[in-house]
């Protein structure tokens, strides 16, 4: 496949700041998934992670092996990180601990949305989690929402890949 940009072309610095930024993310979300599949090693969500942004990482790095329709995969990201953001709040973990302190946690894969309490009794513990404010963690959140999106542009890849497969092994049709 020929690139889209010839040499000669003249390109302007609004498309060579979003090459720069589309390498830079590629970049940084490969060396961060196989990092983050090498460290963490606390089970399946963790390796899910890991292997979405390094697929992710490496789509951003080869855009003139897979070419993907650009409103498309804007879309399915956009739509993949909200919803996926969304969903993940159905993940709850709550646990009694310590000198009778009751946590809250929602979020998945990562824990963004937390609430507390501290009693000297566990039932008074849960009434005054319960009635406590949740507090937002935005880095946690963030990431959430960027690995959503990339699930979101690797089903957009794989869609691509299925397409240029069928399209790939048709037979002519003679007449």
């Amino acid at each position: 496949m020929a690139n889209d940009v010839s040499i000669d072309e003249k390109t302007s610095r609004w498309t060579a700041t979003g090459r720069l930024a589309r390498w830079l993310l590629g970049a940084l979300s490969l060396v961060g998934g196989l990092t983050w599949i090498l460290v963490t090693t606390h089970g399946w969500v963790d390796l899910g992670v890991g292997l979405v942004l390094a697929a992710a990482g490496l789509v951003l790095l080869m855009p003139h092996r897979i070419q993907l329709p650009r409103r498309l995969t804007a879309l399915v990201m956009v739509v993949f990180a909200l919803v996926g953001t969304a969903a993940g709040l159905a993940a709850l973990t709550e646990r009694t601990c310590c000198a009778y302190a009751v946590i809250a946690d929602r979020g998945w894969p990562f824990t963004w949305l937390q609430k507390g309490a501290i009693a000297d009794d566990p039932a008074t513990a849960q009434r005054l989690a319960d009635a406590s404010n949740w507090n937002v963690d935005l880095v946690s959140l963030a990431t959430n929402v960027l690995i959503w999106a990339y699930a979101g542009m690797l089903l957009v890849v794989i869609g691509v890949l299925v397409r240029r497969t069928r399209s790939d092994h048709r037979v002519p049709q003679a007449g």
